[in-house]
C-alpha cells in the first residue's frame, strides 16, 4: 500500500510526524507538506508564482504553497506513482460542521479525491495535540480496516475524520456523522499599525449552533470519533425545480416579456 500524506500546519507540525511514524510500517508512505502554516487555505492553488520543492533532514518534502498545492504536484509528476490512499492531518483542532469548508486539512484530502484517489482528512478535537499518539494508533487502526475490506486503491471517496482528544483505551467508537453547523463568525477585530494604518483580522468562528444527535459535534462530544463523508458537488439538487421556473423567466427575451405583458393588459 502507497499512501501520500500531507498536512495544512506545516511539515514539522507534531499532527504530520504523529501521522507518518503511526502510518511507516503498514504503507510504503511520501510526505509533501507545505513548508508553513497554511489553515484554512481550502482548496487553493497557486497560479501566478512558482513553487519550489524542499527536502527535509527527516525525509519530508515540503513545499512553499498551500496544501492542495502540494498534493496537486505530488500526484502530477513529483511521486512518479499513482498512491493507493491520500491522507491529510493529524490537524490541531477540530475541522467539523462549516469548518470543511475552509479547512486546508480537508482541502489537501479533497485534492487527491479530485484525481480519484480515495482520501481521508484527519483531526484532533481540540488545539495543542494532547494525547497525540492515541489518535495517530486509531488514524492507522482506521486506514488498516478500510484496507482489510478492499476500499483503498478502489473508487474515490473521501472521508472528514475527528479524533477526541483522550488517551487511546478511553475513545470512543466510529460514529458515521452528517456535519453540524455554527453561527456566523464573530465580528472583524481592527487595529492600528505602527504606522496609522487600519488592520483587519478576521473575527473567531461564530458558536455552534446545531450540535444535535448525529452530528460530527455531537459525536466528539461524547468521546467519539466521528467520521463524515464528504462530496465535492455543490449542486442544491433539492431546489433544481424551483430555480429551473426562474431560469426559464429569466431566459425569455425582454421584448419578448414587454409584448405578452400588454397582451394581458384590458383595453380601458
Amino acid at each position: 500500500m502507497k499512501i501520500l500524506i500531507s498536512n495544512d500546519d506545516g511539515y514539522q507540525a507534531p499532527g504530520i510526524v504523529a501521522l507518518y511514524e503511526a502510518l511507516k510500517d503498514v504503507a510504503d508512505v511520501e510526505v509533501v507538506a507545505p513548508e508553513q502554516n497554511n489553515s484554512a487555505k481550502s482548496n487553493a492553488l497557486t497560479l501566478h508564482s512558482p513553487l519550489y520543492v524542499t527536502r527535509a533532514s527527516n525525509g519530508f518534502r515540503y513545499v512553499n504553497g498551500t496544501p492542495a498545492d502540494c498534493v496537486h504536484i505530488a500526484l502530477t509528476g513529483l511521486l512518479g506513482y499513482r498512491p493507493d490512499l491520500v491522507v491529510s492531518g493529524i490537524n490541531n483542532g477540530a475541522n467539523m460542521g462549516d469548518d470543511t469548508i475552509y479547512s486546508g486539512t480537508v482541502g489537501a484530502a479533497m485534492e487527491g479525491f479530485l484525481f480519484g484517489i480515495p482520501a481521508i482528512a484527519f483531526s484532533q478535537v481540540e488545539k495543542n495535540w494532547g494525547h497525540l499518539e492515541s489518535a495517530g494508533r486509531k488514524a492507522r487502526d482506521l486506514v488498516m480496516q478500510m484496507s482489510r475490506q478492499n476500499l483503498i486503491g478502489t473508487s474515490p471517496w473521501l472521508l472528514n475524520v475527528n479524533i477526541p482528544n483522550l488517551p487511546f483505551d478511553e475513545i470512543g467508537h466510529v460514529k458515521l456523522c452528517r456535519l453540524g453547523r455554527r453561527h456566523a463568525a464573530e465580528a472583524v477585530i481592527t487595529q492600528l499599525s505602527p504606522r496609522g494604518d487600519t488592520m483587519y483580522w478576521i473575527g473567531a468562528a461564530g458558536p455552534v449552533m446545531d450540535e444535535a444527535e448525529g452530528t460530527d459535534f455531537h459525536a466528539t462530544a461524547q468521546g467519539h470519533i466521528s467520521i463524515t463523508p464528504l462530496k465535492v458537488d455543490l449542486t442544491d439538487h433539492d431546489h433544481l425545480g424551483y430555480w429551473a421556473q426562474t431560469a426559464a423567466r429569466l431566459a425569455v427575451v425582454p421584448h419578448q416579456t414587454e409584448h405578452s405583458a400588454k397582451q394581458t393588459i384590458a383595453p380601458q
